[in-house]
């Protein structure tokens, strides 16, 4: 802790632990601190932002507008590849760690500094996330965990040192979420959540209401794919964070996507988190409707085979690295032709596709109809069936002894 810094460029959110890290930085390194925060669509007044940055030590404050390059550059691919982690979480907080490091390390750049550092905790995902791109991005950078070294064992702790301090904080010991928003979702983690019995409150949640008090009328929304990215809605083009500013409001007014789940994390251990992403599940269930009807069965059974493990790379903060983009240039051969509407009913909670249309479709119904036809003859299924199950006949005649 006494090795010396010329400038660090920390990753600021505004959060509980950015807001004590500016200080507790000068303190330990007597060396000027940059507070970089990346606008990926939370909400936070910015303005606000900066003001307490610097109140809370930081020596200048940068702040970039990457709303754009977050969903195009990133939700988009993964959007693509129809991620998701164990099932359930959209990976909201894993897909901004990567372009906020990608810009810090810039900045370190472009003002000489020669450190960044991070408000992530030892026992958690982010760490991860953000030192690996790190690395992978320049790795003659000093990286500053302050978490891994100083004397603060927990949320309490920080909150008596920002008093203290007269650094004003985001949180309460009554109220202590850690929570990080931007336009995909919004997540909660600690405090009461601590205990996976317990019920989230209601008044916790952001971005959505809850199902029960949705409209009682469905909402009906189209969405217009081209090469797997979503382009329009309803007809109208959108840029890609203004279609997913759009979405989030109607999925939010709808009830549509929370989850509470108990995950595994990276490092090992399981933890309980709250997840609101609307405009994220309308997408996804679109997204995998579209390919229904352009994709080839065989292609999508690969890449069916390869999410997962895809998904799992981005949540364990390998964006950055050789096998995620071999991986990703191989899931965007798949979108060639995943282009077209689908049509969905947003009531209460759920999404449900009720439509689907392409110039790419591959679903003809002179061929799937239950009526008379002339382009199939039924009786070729005799062979293929024979075929098909002549390794189960000789299996069971083998067992047998005939």
């Amino acid at each position: 802790m006494t090795e010396r810094m010329k400038k660090i460029v920390l990753a600021y959110s505004g959060g509980l632990d950015t807001s004590v890290i500016p200080s507790w930085l000068k303190e330990t390194y007597n060396c000027p601190v940059v507070a970089y925060t990346a606008d990926l669509g939370q909400e936070e007044g910015i303005d606000g932002l900066k003001k307490r940055a610097m109140q809370a030590g930081a020596d200048e404050v940068i702040v970039e507008d990457l709303r754009e390059e977050f969903v195009s550059e990133f939700v988009w691919p993964a959007l693509r590849a129809n991620a998701i982690y164990e099932n359930n979480y959209l990976l909201g907080t894993s897909l901004a760690r990567p372009v906020i490091a990608k810009h810090q390390v810039a900045v370190a750049k472009s003002i000489g500094a020669d450190s960044v550092s991070h408000g992530a905790t030892g026992k958690g995902n982010d760490q991860v996330r953000f030192e690996l791109a790190y690395m992978a991005l320049d790795p003659t950078l000093r990286i500053i965990a302050p978490w891994k070294i100083w004397d603060f064992k927990g949320r309490e702790d920080l909150i008596t040192y920002a008093r203290k301090k007269g650094i004003p904080v985001p949180v309460t010991k009554e109220r202590p979420y850690s929570s990080d928003r931007n336009l995909l979702h919004i997540s909660f983690e600690g405090g009461v959540l601590e205990d996976p019995w317990q019920e989230p409150s209601e008044d916790m949640f952001a971005m959505s209401v809850s199902p029960q008090n949705a409209p009682d009328k469905a909402t009906y929304v189209e969405i217009d794919f081209e090469d797997g990215n979503p382009v329009a809605i309803d007809g109208v083009r959108l840029s890609p964070a203004n279609l997913l500013k759009r979405l989030n409001e109607l999925g939010g007014k709808n009830g549509i996507g929370r989850v509470d789940i108990v995950e595994n994390r990276y490092v090992g251990m399981k933890s309980r988190g709250v997840y609101e992403t609307p405009g994220g599940t309308i997408l996804r269930i679109a997204h995998i409707a579209i390919e229904s009807i352009t994709m080839d069965r065989e292609v999508m059974h690969i890449r069916d085979g390869l999410t997962p493990k895809y998904s799992e790379m981005i949540y364990y903060g390998y964006w950055f690295a050789p096998e995620r983009q071999m991986l990703q240039r191989l899931i965007d051969e798949t979108q060639r032709n995943v282009t077209g509407r689908v049509r969905l009913k947003l009531y209460k909670g759920n999404c449900t596709v009720v439509g689907r249309k392409s110039d790419f479709s591959l679903y003809s119904d002179e061929f799937v109809t239950f009526e008379g036809d002339t382009v199939y003859n039924q009786k070729d299924a005799e062979g293929f069936i024979r075929l098909s199950g002549l390794r189960l006949k000789i299996g069971n005649l083998m067992r047998q002894g005939k």
